[in-house]
């Protein structure tokens, strides 16, 4: 899964979004690079000339079930909804279209409204586009589109570095950055190596640009390219192939899996790949989804900013940003999994930490739609109850169901999906190429090509994961009736409180590893009581001291770093230390989402898209070095020392 590290950028910038600019005549302008998006003569035109034809589509696509296409530059988005609109309009388009495109300065949803009103014959398509438009924030930003047969993936970010962390197959690819003279970044020679690294066999470049460093560095790339009558003004452009590269149309694996667990991580790595086609069997001991530790009344679903935006910052960003999306699509299907995104308060501790959340969110200057600082009296507004200090306000986080998503999970490719409920598995066997699942009574549950451990703590069970350092933590959540004045929206310090869903808030939760007692505990029941009271002073007292106390117990999957489990299962306990993540053996198509914590609803959703397009061949969705640290056979290559999993 994990291909070597990728370098990662240590300077922290604030986000800069594009400046909304025109000329005279019209012509959309960056006041950054003083140079135009597009021709004057024709911004559609030069798009289906330059980059659709150049790439000889659609005729490309066609070939194969899957065409992926990478761009630098994204710009306004209208070289993506050409080849949308012309995959559309051509009967024998591949299956689904993949579009990856880097942009260091992504447009506001708004401006891109204006600049999409150029073009009425593409309203429909950039009316969708604008509706998943993702916060502006660093990093990839996957969208599903035309009911998931478009898939665009947006690299926010400098393209010296992001391309880096890109791990795709591009059969086709667009140059479209600002010109050489005014933006040489866009065109440096480590930058065009990147795409002979990038591409599959036989695969096709176009551009605009003749310039002559330009064709030395996309030769030394790989690509043959030659001069071929230009756009408008431009009397000549670039065409041409790869040679060498990987066959991207290669017969693949049957798509076929075993899936144990349908909490969040069975239910969500079973959808990923039920769209995508695949057959899956989903095997758990309960009798429904979501019962195990994924069985809470509510969970919270935000990130976890830091002042160096490090791995557990950049994956609770993507994690969030993705399941928050994830979530809005199965609302389109009608599934309607039970969430509101109510924003989420996260109070600081004391008054240094309030200094260091100001400082996170004035250094990294993100949008107000994703996070910002509030100050107390603001922060005791947005939770309508006094509080100590101010916090970050997320306004799109949101409090989740967990039972209801992973029923959603299931129901929304459900053709696909097969479950066996109410089966324990007791061992999983390896025989003849397949899986077999087998029960207590050596019963054969079901067999599969590729088996997924997405079975909680379960997983420690099976011989196959030894090598993984998955622990137990208890997990303790506080039921309480509502009082008449509650927050409505999730807050957090130390703990968290939800807002009334009918007519119960929760509370919690406690945090304890190795801990196996299953019944409510009044000490922890305290302590949940005494952390709502240092989240909202004064609350324990507006509750009725005759009612019942109630709760749940829950024991979830802790990693010893806080970061999950994604990938292929190792089939070693021990390696020497100096070996690639990459050359590590793993177990033949055995894969584990796991180590989730306190945050699966935070990792789930995003998890099994790395997992899935992985086992598809798609372009993944996070960066390289991200799939690296969530690699299970990461923790081999690090030193024996005893690590106890944490949680905030």
């Amino acid at each position: 899964m994990a291909s070597g590290r990728a370098r990662v950028p240590t300077a922290i910038m604030p986000f800069e979004p594009a400046q909304l600019a025109f000329r005279d005549d019209g012509t959309p302008y960056s006041p950054v690079y003083d140079d135009i998006y597009h021709s004057s003569s024709g911004g559609l035109a030069q798009a289906r000339h330059v980059f659709i034809a150049g790439n000889q589509l659609p005729a490309r696509w066609r070939l194969c079930e899957r065409h992926t296409i990478v761009e630098t530059g994204f710009g306004q988005g209208l070289n993506f909804l050409a080849t949308w609109h012309a995959w559309r309009a051509d009967p024998q388009r591949c299956a689904r279209l993949h579009f990856v495109s880097v942009e260091l300065h992504p447009f506001h949803r708004d401006d891109l409204a204006t600049l999409h009103a150029q073009w009425p014959e593409l309203a429909d398509l950039a009316a969708q586009l604008r509706a998943h438009w993702p916060a502006l924030t660093p990093g990839f930003h996957r969208l599903h589109l035309d009911g998931g047969a478009v898939v665009l993936t947006l690299l926010f970010g400098d393209a010296r570095e992001a391309l880096t962390q890109l791990q795709c197959r591009g059969d086709a690819f667009y140059l479209d950055g600002f010109s050489p003279s005014r933006n040489p970044d866009m065109w440096d020679p480590a930058l065009l190596a990147q795409l002979g690294r990038l591409a599959a066999a036989d695969a096709t470049i176009a551009t605009w640009s003749v310039n002559g460093r330009v064709r030395t560095a996309l030769a030394a790339a790989g690509f043959h390219c030659r001069k071929i009558a230009g756009f408008g003004p431009k009397r000549q452009m670039l065409a041409g192939r790869y040679s060498g590269g990987e066959q991207t149309c290669a017969a693949a694996l049957e798509r076929h899996a075993l899936v144990i667990g349908a909490g969040l991580a069975g239910s969500s790595i079973a959808n990923r790949l039920a769209e995508r086609g695949w057959r899956v069997d989903v095997i758990d001991e309960a009798g429904a989804a979501g019962q195990g530790a994924s069985g809470n009344l509510a969970g919270v679903l935000r990130p976890l900013p830091s002042l160096d935006d490090n791995r557990l910052a950049r994956l609770t960003r993507a994690g969030t940003l993705y399941g928050l999306a994830h979530l809005r699509r199965l609302d389109t299907l009608g599934l309607a999994p039970r969430w509101a995104a109510t924003g989420v308060l996260h109070l600081a501790r004391d008054p240094r930490h309030e200094d260091k959340q100001r400082e996170i969110a004035r250094l990294h200057g993100y949008g107000d739609d994703y996070l910002r600082f509030v100050e107390r009296d603001e922060a005791a507004r947005i939770a309508d109850w006094p509080v100590a200090f101010g916090g970050w306000w997320f306004p799109g986080a949101a409090w989740v169901r967990p039972p209801s998503l992973c029923a959603a999970n299931l129901a929304a490719w459900g053709q696909h999906i097969t479950t066996h409920y109410a089966r324990h598995l007791q061992s999983l066997e390896h025989r003849d190429g397949l899986w077999h699942a087998i029960d207590a009574t050596g019963a054969l549950i079901a067999r599969a090509p590729v088996a997924v451990l997405a079975n909680g703590t379960g997983i420690n069970a099976l011989p196959q994961a030894r090598a993984l350092p998955v622990r137990g933590a208890r997990g303790q959540v506080t039921h309480l009736p509502a009082p008449a004045h509650t927050p409505k929206v999730v807050v957090c310090r130390l703990g968290y409180v939800s807002p009334a869903i009918d007519g119960i808030v929760s509370a919690g939760a406690t945090f304890s590893v190795d801990d196996d007692e299953p019944q409510l505990r009044d000490r922890d029941q305290r302590e949940n009581l005494a952390k709502l009271d240092f989240i909202l002073p004064g609350y324990p007292a507006r509750l009725d001291p005759t009612a019942p106390s109630d709760g749940r117990v829950g024991f979830r999957p802790a990693s010893p770093d806080r970061l999950p489990m994604v990938g292929a299962v190792p089939a070693v306990d021990t390696v020497d230390r100096s070996t690639a993540l990459a050359d590590i053996p793993r177990h033949p198509d055995l894969y584990a989402v796991s180590g989730f914590g306190a945050r699966g609803l935070v990792w789930a959703a995003l998890a099994a898209e790395v997992l899935a397009s992985t086992l598809d061949g798609d372009p993944l969705p996070l960066e390289r070095d991200l799939v690296d640290a969530i690699d299970p056979a990461r923790y081999l290559l690090r030193p024996a020392r005893k690590q106890r999993p944490a949680d905030d």
